[in-house]
C-alpha cells in the first residue's frame, strides 16, 4: 500500500486481501496452473465463496451493494495484490473483461438489462465478454469496422453467457457515430465460437482463453442495445479508460511477484567459490533497474488513478495513454530479467514466470498497441504548443 494514496478504506481493506491471498491463494497457486481452467475450477470456486463470506468480493461495487465501495485509486492497490498470483482477480470476481462490463451495464444498461445481465455478472453466476476487433481491420482504430459478421481475439467467449458487441449500425453517419453496443446472449441463433484461437502454442479454455466468433443472420431484439443507436464508440472508450487502470496495476503485481522471485533466486542460488548469484554486480544492477522502474510504474498509474476519480476519464486521457505503454514494457522486461535470473527453471512451470510470460506478451498490442499510445499522447502535447505558436499556418 502506497501510503501517499492511502485512505482509511485502504488501510481496513489492503491486509484482509494479503491474508487471503497468503493463505488460500498462493499455497494453491502450482496445483491450480498445473491443470487446464474447468479443472481448477472446483478449487476456484470453492475460494470464491470464501471470499465472499469474507466480505471481499468485487470491491469496486457499491456500498449499498454489499461491497467495499473502493474507488479507483483504492481498488488499484488491492488489485495488485490480486495480481501476484494468476488467478487472484477471478477469486475475487475483479476479472477482465467481465469488469469492464460491469461497469459499462451500471452506468448505461437500463432496469430490463441491469436484472437480465449485470446482476448474474456481479454475483458470479455467469461470465461475458466483449466483442469488437475483426480480422480485417486493426484492433487499434475501432472506428474501422465492415460487418457484424466475425469478431477476432474475443477474450472469455469460451463458457460466456453473453457478448457485448460493437457493430455498424448506422453505416451512413460519421465515422465515430456508425457503431453501437448490442448485448447478444451465446445461446442466441446464428451466434457460432469457432475456435479459441492458440497463443504461444496454449488454446486455453474457459476465462483463460481468447476466441473467434461468428454471428451470422443473428437477431436480437432491441432492448438488447445499451445506450443510443451509434454510441458505440463513445461508450466503448469510456469502458477502456477505467479498463487501463486495471490492466496496469495487474501488471505492477505481476512485476512485484516477479522481482520477489527473482531476488529469493539470487540470495539462495550458489555460483561457486562461495559466492552467490546475488553477488554478481550485474544482477544487482538488473534488481536496481526494476526495483525502481517499477515503483515509478505504480506512482504513475496511481496518479493516473486519482485524475480519473478527480476529473473523470475523459480528462485524464494523457496520464491513460502513458501508464499504458509505460507499465507494459516495464511488467515485461521484469519477467524477462526474473527469467534470465532462474536460468533453465525459468523456462518451466516450477513458478509462474513461464505462465505470465506466455500470457502477458500481449499486454503491448491489446487495448491499443504501444505505438498508438505514444503517438495519441505526443499529438495532444504537441497541440497545446501548436495553440500558442505565433507561426502556426505559416508556409
Amino acid at each position: 500500500m502506497v501510503e501517499l494514496f492511502a485512505s482509511d478504506a485502504l488501510r481496513d481493506a489492503y491486509p484482509r486481501y494479503s491474508s487471503f491471498l497468503e493463505a488460500e491463494l498462493l499455497p494453491r497457486e502450482r496445483e491450480l496452473l498445473s491443470v487446464p481452467f474447468r479443472r481448477a475450477l472446483p478449487m476456484l470456486e470453492e475460494m470464491r465463496m470464501k471470499a465472499r463470506a469474507l466480505g471481499l468480493w468485487a470491491p469496486y461495487l457499491p456500498v449499498s451493494e454489499g461491497s467495499l465501495g473502493l474507488n479507483m485509486t483504492e481498488f488499484a492497490q488491492v488489485s495488485e495484490l490480486m495480481a501476484r498470483t494468476p488467478y487472484g482477480h477471478y477469486v475475487f470476481n475483479c476479472q477482465a473483461p467481465d469488469i469492464g462490463n460491469i461497469e459499462l451495464l451500471q452506468r448505461h444498461a437500463d432496469s430490463w438489462q441491469q436484472r437480465q445481465f449485470l446482476i448474474p455478472l456481479q454475483e458470479g453466476k455467469i461470465r461475458s465478454c466483449f466483442g469488437m476487433t475483426e480480422p480485417g481491420y486493426a484492433g487499434s482504430n475501432p472506428v474501422e469496422m465492415s460487418t457484424v459478421a466475425k469478431k477476432w481475439f474475443t477474450t472469455g467467449a469460451d463458457g460466456a453467457a453473453f457478448v457485448i458487441v460493437m457493430a455498424v449500425t448506422e453505416p451512413a453517419a460519421a465515422p465515430h457515430e456508425r457503431a453501437s453496443l448490442l448485448i447478444v446472449p451465446t445461446d442466441t441463433p446464428g451466434y457460432q465460437r469457432l475456435r479459441n484461437i492458440p497463443v504461444m502454442g496454449e488454446g486455453g479454455e474457459g476465462h483463460v482463453s481468447h476466441a473467434e466468433i461468428l454471428f451470422e443472420d443473428c437477431r436480437i431484439p432491441l432492448q438488447h442495445l445499451i445506450g443510443p443507436r451509434g454510441g458505440g464508440f463513445r461508450l466503448a472508450q469510456e469502458r477502456l479508460g477505467p479498463g487501463r487502470i486495471h490492466h496496469c496495476m495487474r501488471w505492477i503485481g505481476i512485476s512485484e511477484r516477479a522481482f520477489d522471485i527473482m531476488c529469493t533466486r539470487a540470495v539462495q542460488r550458489e555460483m561457486g567459490d562461495g559466492q552467490r548469484l546475488a553477488d554478481k554486480q550485474s544482477l544487482q544492477h538488473t534488481i536496481a533497474e526494476c526495483r525502481a522502474s517499477i515503483d515509478a510504474a505504480r506512482l504513475m498509474v496511481l496518479h493516473a488513478a486519482d485524475a480519473i476519480d478527480r476529473r473523470g476519464s475523459r480528462a485524464a486521457r494523457e496520464e491513460i495513454s502513458a501508464i499504458k505503454f509505460y507499465v507494459a514494457d516495464v511488467m515485461l522486461r521484469v519477467l524477462d530479467k526474473a527469467i534470465q535470473a532462474c536460468g533453465a527453471m525459468g523456462l518451466t512451470d516450477e513458478t509462474p514466470l513461464s505462465w505470465w510470460y506466455r500470457h502477458e506478451r500481449g499486454a503491448r498490442i491489446y487495448d491499443g498497441p504501444d505505438e498508438v499510445h505514444k503517438s495519441s499522447l505526443a499529438r495532444s502535447i504537441l497541440r497545446r504548443y501548436d495553440e500558442g505558436n505565433p507561426t502556426k499556418g505559416r508556409s
